[in-house]
């Protein structure tokens, strides 16, 4: 395994991760508009244009394990040259299909589910990797600016570009995506050295597996840390699932034109990627587990304020604090994760770990929809809001020293 440190500042070899990272998220950015454009093409069935987006999330819960195993087995570097030549080849794949007039609605499918394994293969390894690219006490930093440019990218740039490539055409719309996962493919070419994870010994993906799963069962701090994540991303999918009926059309509570509720949620976007880069700052300036506390704080707001005004104003600003928060709270967690596991274990605890935070996600949707059609939108708010605050109360029993006792436990 090849470490790379530089004496100050982040090294050419982050940025290097950072240009790559960049460029894979802009194509994600407008691969998420084109690719349901392209699913009108073949069907006008809500049920199945909905199939598009399904594809794509599924391989989190179905083949984050496998991944984060094969990040702890494989050369991480390697793995994600591979992810993006797969994510490559199938765009340019859907791309000719479009061209030509072949395929259909299953192809579509197939390339969806592709693109979402490549994806989790990619991000795994991709988290795993930056703690052999980077000191440990210049985590903070490093996770600040990909966070940031991953928001940007993912959000601000690629819906507009991918928008104006499908006035273009479709079928450049899908190609430029591979276009970008190829130079992508070049930046992280410049990344040089070896990182795989030495192995004392011949183990199979099952025990791999399991080792990574009881090593975060175990570690209290970790896996309260995934739960309370867990709880948050129920509450906020809950809310953002029937969001759209409380806030577009003139029957609505906020009444907003479909532009203008696009430009509504860029609000957490922008709060995300400003979050993102002061994150250290605050954290230096607050301590840990104080800005932990108030990121928690903006999580209820994000959910709950439409409980409380239909004003898009005061909502687009309970909106711009809840991203300013995720994005705090996301860039601690990560650093500490990445300091207190063993590098050998990085890539299966960072699988698993989003295995239990992210697997609520489409349980809280489901549970938006039911609390929606029975008791309306407002209790849905309501009730995530009040959900939310469960992860600050959790907080209150961990604190700065807890943090800095697991640090030096693993250092040590």
């Amino acid at each position: 395994m090849t470490s790379i440190t530089t004496p100050r500042g982040l090294g050419r070899p982050f940025w290097s991760l950072w240009t790559s990272s960049s460029l894979s998220n802009l194509a994600d950015g407008v691969l998420k508009i084109a690719l349901p454009l392209a699913a009108l093409r073949f069907t006008d069935s809500p049920l199945l244009i909905a199939g598009v987006s399904l594809a794509l999330s599924l391989p989190w819960l179905l083949f984050s394990l496998p991944a984060g195993a094969l990040a702890d087995r494989l050369d991480r570097r390697r793995i994600m040259l591979a992810a993006n030549t797969g994510r490559a080849l199938l765009a340019a794949l859907l791309a000719l299909s479009v061209a030509t007039g072949t395929g259909g609605i299953w192809v579509l499918y197939a390339v969806a589910l592709g693109v979402g394994v490549t994806e989790t293969l990619y991000d795994t390894s991709a988290q795993s990797i930056l703690p052999q690219l980077v000191p440990r006490d210049r985590l903070d930093r490093a996770n600040g600016r990909l966070h940031a440019t991953e928001m940007a990218m993912n959000q601000f740039v690629g819906p507009p570009l991918g928008g104006l490539l499908v006035a273009t055409g479709l079928a450049l719309s899908l190609a430029a995506p591979a276009a970008l996962w190829l130079v992508a493919i070049g930046a992280l070419l410049l990344v040089r050295g070896r990182f795989r994870v030495e192995r004392e010994r011949s183990t199979t993906m099952g025990s791999d597996i399991a080792e990574g799963l009881r090593y975060l069962w175990r570690h209290r701090m970790l896996r309260a840390f995934a739960a309370m994540v867990g709880i948050s991303n129920f509450a906020s999918n809950a809310a953002f699932a029937v969001f759209v009926l409380y806030a577009v059309g003139p029957d609505s509570p906020m009444g907003l034109t479909e532009p203008a509720y696009g430009v509504l949620l860029t609000a957490s976007a922008l709060g995300v990627i400003l979050g993102s880069l002061s994150a250290s700052r605050v954290v230096g300036l607050l301590g840990r587990s104080l800005s932990m506390r108030v990121c928690a704080v903006t999580f209820v707001v994000l959910v709950g304020v439409p409980a409380l005004t239909a004003n898009p104003y005061l909502v687009g600003a309970g909106f711009f604090v809840g991203g300013l928060g995720i994005a705090v709270w996301n860039v601690t967690t990560v650093s500490l994760r990445q300091r207190i596991t063993p590098d050998r274990l990085l890539g299966r605890l960072n699988s698993g770990y989003r295995l239990l935070a992210w697997g609520t996600m489409p349980l809280g949707a489901a549970a938006g929809g039911i609390i929606a059609q029975f008791a309306g939108l407002t209790w849905v708010f309501a009730s995530m809001g009040a959900l939310s605050a469960v992860v600050l109360v959790w907080l209150l029993f961990i604190s700065d020293a807890d943090m800095d006792r697991a640090e030096a436990a693993a250092a040590g």
